[in-house]
């Protein structure tokens, strides 16, 4: 069994960005990939604005400091064009609005005192004072979100403010998806003797989604390796990955492994790793026009285990930061908290283990009691997983590596 350090890197080292481009409008890229640079094509702010509702004057004007009365030229809103400030003059001015020729900085409103045409200015401000200048944010020809960047809302929010309308982005990458296993049955029909609800299917769909991918889901495909064959080769045909859930053990009924290496090939199997040992990475040819199948041309395959967890945790540490790669996206790593565990666990495992745990009131983790790879129920009770090395029993008040679900989910 590789262990899960060595088995990231094999997947990792396999995946180079998808080719295919598009310009898609910015209000539609949210979580899609910069295929290119977005470069500021102007200052922002594009002009010196006022910090604060106010007045803006000349400091030079200020002859009595403390106590100085300036009449008001202009009233600048936000939005509008100001003239330039008459000598000896202040103008009303308000937050975001353009600072007027001639004025070197604001007062504001509570450090003065008006009348219908006049100010008093009680407070002497240094040259700048309440001033945003030109530029203090982005400067013109700077690069603003470097290629590879994944974005958030806060990133369009960012493109919008320079002008962008619309973003240079790499395609969707395109995932093929089926789950095996005849005891599997679809919420809404009756649970026969021996069957379960495929709770993997929406699990699965839904973190396929949250990653912005294009999904073909072929649904549950009976436990036989010729329908199995069949499957692999029709998604190897349009997609960049195909992920399967179940039947990739070694029992008699499981068919995805040796259906792989009969389409394809398998690079990596076991890992040393719980929950989650059984997860194979490969790839199954793809048939060109002539039905011959070149051994270059081919469709990345992920299977993982059927376990509810094991398919859940193998699929946030392995599948989500492949498909990352593939995106185009070079930090695919998540962000990982040294937290006090606040329990005891005795017994040591000789793999990676990866505990469903949450954060307490007095910021120390509780772990889950059932750590079986069987009870979804911690996926969601936890705020994320334990990163516990092999061999290793954890003692109450020691440091921790914790992986927040909210890194795994972005």
């Amino acid at each position: 069994m590789l262990a899960t350090a060595d088995a990231l890197a094999t997947l990792l080292s396999a995946a180079s960005p998808i080719a295919g481009t598009e310009s898609i409008p910015t209000l539609q890229a949210l979580n899609r990939v910069l295929s290119a640079d977005v470069i500021s094509p102007l200052d922002v702010p594009p002009m010196n604005t006022s910090a604060m509702d106010g007045y803006a004057i000349r400091t030079a004007d200020l002859t009595q400091p403390g106590s100085t009365r300036l009449p008001v030229s202009q009233r600048i809103p936000a939005g509008h064009a100001p003239t330039p400030l008459a000598p000896g003059s202040a103008a009303r001015i308000f937050t975001g609005a353009t600072v007027p020729p001639g004025a070197d900085a604001i007062v504001m409103q509570e450090q003065a005192e008006s009348t219908s045409d006049e100010v008093t200015i009680l407070h002497t401000p240094q040259a700048g004072e309440w001033i945003t200048a030109q530029g203090a944010d982005i400067r013109s020809g700077s690069v603003i979100l470097p290629v590879g960047t994944r974005l958030t809302p806060q990133a369009l929010g960012l493109a919008a403010s320079v002008g962008c309308a619309q973003l240079e982005v790499r395609r969707r990458v395109k995932v093929a998806v089926f789950f095996t296993g005849d005891e599997l049955t679809m919420p809404g029909e009756p649970l026969k003797p021996g069957a379960i609800y495929n709770s993997n299917r929406f699990t699965l769909r839904a973190l396929l989604d949250r990653l912005g991918c294009e999904v073909t889901d072929y649904g549950i495909v009976a436990d036989k390796l010729d329908a199995t064959r069949a499957t692999l080769r029709e998604a190897a045909q349009a997609h960049d990955l195909i992920l399967t859930c179940g039947g990739v053990s070694v029992g008699e009924e499981d068919h995805v492994k040796p259906a792989v290496e009969a389409e394809g090939r398998l690079a990596m199997w076991q890992i040393a790793m719980k929950p989650g040992k059984p997860l194979a990475f490969g790839a199954v040819r793809r048939d060109d026009a002539s039905g011959a199948a070149p051994a270059s041309a081919e469709t990345f395959f992920i299977g993982l285990p059927g376990n509810p967890v094991s398919s859940f945790a193998t699929f946030l540490l392995f599948v989500r930061p492949f498909l990352l790669r593939l995106a185009g996206v070079e930090a695919v790593a998540p962000r990982a908290l040294s937290l006090r565990a606040d329990f005891t666990q005795k017994k040591a495992d000789r793999r990676n283990e990866f505990l469903r745990a949450r954060i307490n009131a007095e910021g120390g983790l509780d772990l889950f009691a059932n750590q079986s790879s069987a009870v979804l129920t911690s996926t969601v009770w936890g705020d994320g997983l334990i990163d516990n090395p092999p061999n290793h029993a954890i003692s109450a008040g020691e440091t921790v590596r914790f992986i927040p679900f909210s890194e795994l989910l972005n």
